[in-house]
């Protein structure tokens, strides 16, 4: 018999081929959806017959929750934390058979459920429960509540950061089980700090210590977090390691596997794709695991009975959100270690001002290796300086100082070498010339600047300089010179033909290099991890780092310099880097002594004296001029809050994507920064957010947009 011959005849021939013909059919069919029922008439669950919704709109003014009825159908799925949709917007006057009817619909969290609402009048009904799968937790809810109070928010805007957005086929698989607690850790590299032993025997016992940890350069860092996790999983409790983008999640991510293997932690990073990323949030929601490392959006992931919060490189600008209401990491995980009472770990191969103040506080303890550590595992520093430059001949030709020749050319007979070049884009602040001391303003201590290359004004209060003088030295000179070199690539490659040239920068980061000679040339933060480390390494034009006109030059500059520095070998294995800055500037001794603590303090002391952040707290208030100053007579202040300004915010830099505080194209923004003493920051954020909600109410006006304790400020 034939094939054909064996096919099936009768009523039923071909039914598989038709049934698939017309599935086809319907999936391409336009067929509107259908809309949710109204439930009108339908019965309401006999128990607990209303829910408390939280409903996704971000405006101040409906910063509440709604109630809604449940029908009988919906009580099973309709649980605290589910995600529903729910009508919103229809008013009080379509009402039938005692529902509410009417209005679009809108995604919202299911918060509580109640026998009865306070609202006298009719409720509408849920429209339908998306996912019987619990995302929204007591404690997540509670810590977004904070965090909206914290920066001037809404409870909505802190949701959307928080809770990622769903997968379908993520949530229809089931999480593993949970793996048992490891054992404690053996210290490993944590003996060479004088008090990590002690550290991570407390993790292991269940106690919660607060610190901020100075690491040692070098390739320890990544397990001695990993080793600081272990601890906190051996006592029964999660762990939170937030870092600032996927690179270095990779490396502790890889720590930690080595460490414990497979199935004891999550990764949450963008890297992962929306299907796997929200697939390990899940488990982690689930307790399926226990431990998470992640870039910023994990710092809200809901770790069960957390016991470690981490966070690496606090001074990094990708810990800060640029969405409303733009939360910091750091303060968010100090926020949850205050409330749940977990320890806390900040640490970093620098140290941030803010890092200084909750040790000065007393609210964290320093976490600190001896100054001979420091010493054997940091590179010999040496500096070139303005007067050297301009003596030397070479640097004149080539652009280069000779002794940055000859460490390219002794490093590279041992490895690769790093060539650090600032981004373009860097402008210079103007300081004096005499002394380098930043000139500021003679009223609010702002930062001076020359918009038109002839009048000094205040870039915080707008105010002009007319006889400005170094309070320093008396000199009235001033200067914005960058040493530049941005054909640095170039000019190496001509100079050494036969050795190979890598970039690493915005459009292509490497991770790692291999341990062989070459001259890697890359931006800060986008240098690549050298296997055995650098044998030398060079950080070009400080001047470009250290002019920028912000109140964070130095300490960005000072940590861009360590985090660099500390991808070189150990002065004991030769070891050489060779800044071009000038030497007696406070930032440059910092990292010739490697002492980012000693500077992080003095810092800190000077910006109490003069009133700046964190000592104080700042607010910015962005928008159209009458916006602005319409906000501001509105506005109910603290008692003895200070507004400076408002000055016009510059327009974002051309090739660059548009920022929420930048000035939209056309049009012409201004902003004035509020700053009030220590301890009436709730009550600046209160007023703000108050102003806020009136305004919008009401309809008064175009959007301002308010940052609480925002990071440029000039």
């Amino acid at each position: 018999m034939s094939s054909e011959d064996e096919r099936p005849t009768g009523p039923d021939a071909g039914a598989p081929e038709q049934l698939a013909l017309i599935r086809e059919s319907v999936r391409k069919a336009e067929v509107p959806r259908a809309r949710p029922r109204t439930w009108r008439g339908a019965a309401l669950a006999e128990e607990l017959p209303v829910a408390r919704v939280l409903v996704n709109k971000g405006v101040l003014h409906l910063d509440q929750f709604f109630d809604y009825a449940v029908p009988e159908e919906l009580d099973a799925d309709a649980r605290p934390g589910v995600r529903v949709r729910v009508r919103f917007g229809a008013g009080g006057r379509n009402v039938r058979g005692g529902r509410r009817e009417g209005g679009g619909l809108i995604d919202g969290f299911i918060v509580e459920r109640r026998a009865e609402s306070d609202y006298q009048g009719a409720l509408a009904a849920l429209a339908h429960v998306v996912s019987p799968e619990p995302v929204l937790g007591p404690e997540l809810l509670a810590l977004a509540r904070a965090v909206a109070d914290r920066y001037a928010g809404s409870l909505a805007d802190v949701i959307q950061l928080a809770v990622p957005p769903r997968n379908g086929r993520a949530e229809a698989k089931a999480s593993p089980e949970p793996l048992p607690p490891p054992p404690a850790p053996a210290p490993g590299s944590w003996d060479r700090y004088e008090q990590g032993p002690a550290f991570l025997r407390a993790l292991a016992d269940g106690e919660a210590p607060r610190a901020v940890w100075t690491a040692l350069p070098g390739p320890h860092w990544p397990q001695e977090i990993a080793r600081a996790v272990a601890a906190t999983l051996a006592s029964g409790r999660g762990a939170l390691v937030v870092v600032p983008d996927g690179r270095v999640a990779a490396r502790v991510d890889k720590a930690l596997t080595e460490l414990l293997g497979a199935g004891h932690h999550a990764l949450l990073t963008a890297e992962s794709g929306p299907q796997k990323r929200y697939g390990q949030w899940l488990a982690v929601r689930r307790g399926s695991v226990r431990a998470v490392v992640g870039t910023r959006a994990a710092m809200f992931a809901p770790v069960t009975e957390l016991g470690l919060a981490v966070v690496w490189d606090d001074g990094d600008s990708s810990h800060s959100d640029e969405r409303a209401p733009f939360p910091h990491v750091r303060e968010v995980l100090e926020l949850r270690a205050a409330r749940s009472g977990c320890a806390f770990l900040l640490g970093g191969t620098s140290c941030t001002v803010e890092a200084a103040q909750l040790v000065e506080s007393g609210w964290a303890l320093p976490l600190r290796a001896a100054r001979e550590e420091y010493r054997a595992a940091a590179p010999l520093v040496r500096t070139v300086g303005d007067g050297e430059l301009e003596r030397d001949g070479a640097a004149r030709t080539a652009r280069l100082p000779s002794l940055a020749w000859q460490t390219v050319r002794e490093g590279l007979r041992a490895g690769p070498v790093l060539v650090q070049v600032p981004r373009r884009g860097y402008a210079p602040r103007l300081a004096c010339e005499q002394c380098r001391t930043p000139a500021r303003c003679g009223h609010c201590a702002g930062p001076l600047e020359a918009p038109d290359q002839h009048d000094l004004v205040c870039a915080w209060c707008g105010r002009e300089e007319a006889a400005w003088h170094c309070a320093d030295c008396g000199s009235r000179r001033l200067r914005a010179r960058i040493v530049g070199a941005r054909r640095t690539a170039e000019e190496l490659g001509r100079a050494f033909p036969d050795v190979p040239v890598r970039t690493s920068g915005r459009d292509h980061i490497l991770d790692s290099v291999p341990d062989r000679p070459a001259l890697v040339v890359s931006t800060p933060g986008a240098e690549p991890v050298a296997e055995g480390g650098y044998a030398a390494a060079l950080l070009l034009d400080g001047w470009a780092m250290l002019g920028r006109p912000d109140l964070r030059a130095g300490e960005e500059a000072l940590r861009r310099w360590t985090a660099a520095a500390a991808l070189v070998r150990g002065q004991p294995e030769g070891g050489t880097l060779v800044i071009v800055a000038e030497p007696t500037l406070r930032p440059v001794q910092a990292l010739v002594r490697w002492d980012p603590v000693g500077y992080a303090r003095r810092e800190l002391a000077e910006r109490a004296e003069l009133g700046f952040p964190p000592v104080s707290r700042m607010a910015s208030v962005t928008g159209g001029a009458e916006e602005v100053a319409a906000f501001l007579a509105a506005v109910e202040l603290p008692e003895r809050a200070q507004v400076l300004g408002p000055v016009p915010v510059p327009r974002a830099a051309p090739g660059r994507p548009r920022r929420a505080w930048d000035a939209p194209p056309g049009e012409t923004w201004e902003r004035a920064l509020i700053r009030v003493e220590p301890g009436r920051g709730a009550a600046l954020a209160t007023a703000l957010k108050e102003t806020r909600a009136t305004r919008t109410a009401r309809g008064e006006g175009g959007p301002v947009l308010v940052r609480i304790d925002p990071l440029d400020i000039g």
